[in-house]
């Protein structure tokens, strides 16, 4: 592996997020909290963390709010090196409320700098050197050409000999389960490590058979991570299946984000050396205290306090 290249690789859409005061709908605020999310810059920030080298190349636009972006990226220790700036096409926005107890995003992402992604985006040199690449279902769901590009990267990844981590993160307001599903499948087939939810492989598989959708998971190569299924993850590998409950959370504030952390502490456990199942005991943890806090990634742990927990470790104020 080559000085220039992270242990891990990812890249799509990171968006400037608009949230007004918590118990205040969009409608009714008088003014927003300006913060920033994406799944893949999340998880490029939990990794980093956790003191994984990380790597996020995906595409902003050329203002304020995709400047931004990067610097906060890059002060989290994320290499943006490969990342780029459009002056074509603007930054995503994405504004966040909620309404009778429910969380509501509104996206304003069409036309993006991230939508127009390409193959030729992609620094294969740079992909060719890490040890994983990650990518998500959304980036596809973007458009044609970050289809091509996820893809793309996925071949390349392949031919190298660079582990494979899919998250399908199935999102319907971007595309229909039908156009998902001819994506998303296929994908699924190239994953070293498949991580998808419960609750999204009933619609990618199109049945509520449980056994049928474990036949069918486990058919695949990779080694899958169910998530929320029931109280906790489910475990595939090698045709055999472990149970890991949640870790408990004290509180919960704020949802959004549970997802990419649970990736970023199980991706960091393989990174790191971990077993599967130990991998997953610290995905656990960092999906448990990226929600009792407010935003896409701001609570998201260090090395530190992930591992006192996995150690059942108690905290001591001095």
């Amino acid at each position: 592996m080559t000085a220039a290249s992270p242990d891990l690789v990812t890249f799509g859409e990171s968006m400037a997020l608009f949230m007004p005061q918590e118990n205040r709908t969009l409608e009714h605020a008088d003014s927003l909290q300006s913060a920033f999310g994406g799944a893949e810059s999340n998880l490029a920030i939990g990794l980093a963390r956790l003191g994984c080298s990380v790597g996020w190349c995906g595409a902003l636009g050329d203002d304020p709010l995709g400047r931004r972006i990067l610097k906060a990226l890059r002060g989290e220790g994320v290499d943006v090196s490969r990342a780029s700036l459009s002056g074509n096409a603007p930054t995503g926005l994405m504004f966040r409320e909620e309404v009778a107890g429910r969380l509501a995003v509104h996206y304003h992402r069409r036309g993006s700098a991230a939508s127009g992604m390409t193959p030729g985006h992609l620094d294969t040199a740079y992909l060719q050197s890490a040890r994983m690449l990650h990518v998500t279902g959304i980036t596809m769901a973007l458009s044609n050409s970050a289809r091509e590009s996820v893809l793309h990267a996925m071949r390349i990844a392949k031919e190298a000999g660079v582990k494979i981590s899919f998250d399908p993160n199935l999102r319907l307001k971007l595309w229909s389960i039908e156009e998902a599903r001819e994506a998303l499948l296929p994908a699924a087939e190239l994953a070293d490590y498949f991580l998808p939810g419960w609750d999204e492989l009933k619609l990618l598989y199109d049945t509520e058979d449980e056994g049928e959708i474990l036949d069918r998971v486990g058919a695949l190569d990779a080694t899958t991570v169910i998530k929320s299924k029931g109280d906790g993850s489910l475990l595939l590998q090698g045709g055999s299946s472990i149970f890991i409950p949640f870790y408990p959370a004290e509180k919960v504030v704020d949802t959004v984000g549970a997802g990419d952390g649970f990736c970023s502490g199980f991706l960091a456990g393989i990174l790191k050396g971990m077993t599967p199942e130990d991998a997953v005991r610290l995905g656990s943890i960092c999906g448990s205290l990226a929600v009792q806090g407010r935003g896409d990634w701001e609570s998201l742990p260090d090395w530190q306090a992930a591992r006192q927990r996995l150690d059942n470790s108690v905290w001591v104020e001095r």
